[in-house]
């Protein structure tokens, strides 16, 4: 099967347990969400995809092949993190070829891919400049070109807009969808956020209590929340307290019986 699958994924920390049995298929070229609170694991699961972190238990296979103890240089595997990370003593160009470096590419080859990333993300005009002078989305646009520079078969992004103001954030969200669909990279990224997961993502997966407590399309998880978990943390406007009448039938508060859908209807 492709795609990358976890099967039981597990992680603890002695005796905490910080990501418990996570079981997914995440098809190539769409945009996954990992969704929930803070402290509920998505940060450590997305961690342990990309080698950072050592699984407890369980398998990750891509394409067939357990990566699970695979080192995370070796996976190939893109990733911007929640602080960006980016080197404040390089240039916008040597940010960004840094990766390829590493990987002994050509200098040649490396200002060719520099040139063509920059022109994806349209800082053509910057690559000279230090990161130290860019803005914060000029910032975060260097952090994911840097990602992608080596082709990476799967690109992890791990909080990356939390620190930019409400307007930016809304614009890279379209950014960062925009050049995902245009590369059709297979790409996770964590949130907290719920607003930003279900208008960006193709899968959203809702994690609570260090579980996988629902998986879906956004419209999916928003209209058929598969616990009161979900339903809670999605929108708490659409929880109500109901009394089990019988026969398929529920009372609400203040108003008269009405008759509920099973859940196979």
């Amino acid at each position: 099967m492709t795609g990358l699958i976890l099967e039981n994924v597990e992680k603890h920390y002695g005796s905490a347990c910080a990501v418990k049995d996570v079981n997914l298929h995440l098809p190539e070229g769409k945009l996954v969400c990992f969704l929930g609170p803070s402290g509920c694991g998505k940060t450590t699961l997305l961690r342990m995809i990309a080698g950072l972190e050592t699984l407890s238990g369980g398998e990750i296979r891509l394409d067939g092949e357990d990566i699970g103890h695979t080192p995370a240089h070796l996976r190939n595997f893109g990733m911007v993190f929640q602080s960006l990370a980016l080197f404040p003593h390089m240039t916008v160009g040597e940010n960004i070829a840094y990766p390829l470096k590493l990987r002994g590419v050509s200098k040649a080859d490396q200002q060719a891919r520099v040139v063509e990333l920059l022109q994806l993300i349209q800082l053509q005009e910057m690559i000279d400049r230090p990161v130290s002078k860019l803005s914060g989305g000029q910032r975060q646009r260097v952090a994911i070109a840097r990602a992608i520079a080596s082709h990476p078969k799967i690109l992890l992004l791990d909080e990356p807009l939390s620190a930019l103001d409400a307007k930016l954030r809304e614009s890279m969200q379209v950014e960062i969808r925009q050049l995902q669909q245009r590369l059709n990279i297979t790409t996770i990224m964590v949130t907290h956020d719920q607003r930003e997961a279900m208008t960006m993502a193709d899968i959203v997966v809702v994690l609570g209590e260090h579980r996988v407590q629902q998986v879906g399309t956004p419209i999916e998880i928003y209209r058929h929340p598969a616990n009161e978990f979900v339903a809670d943390f999605i929108g708490s406007g659409n929880i109500f307290p109901a009394t089990a009448l019988g026969n398929g039938k529920v009372g609400l508060p203040g108003g008269t019986p009405c008759k509920c859908r099973s859940a196979a209807a």
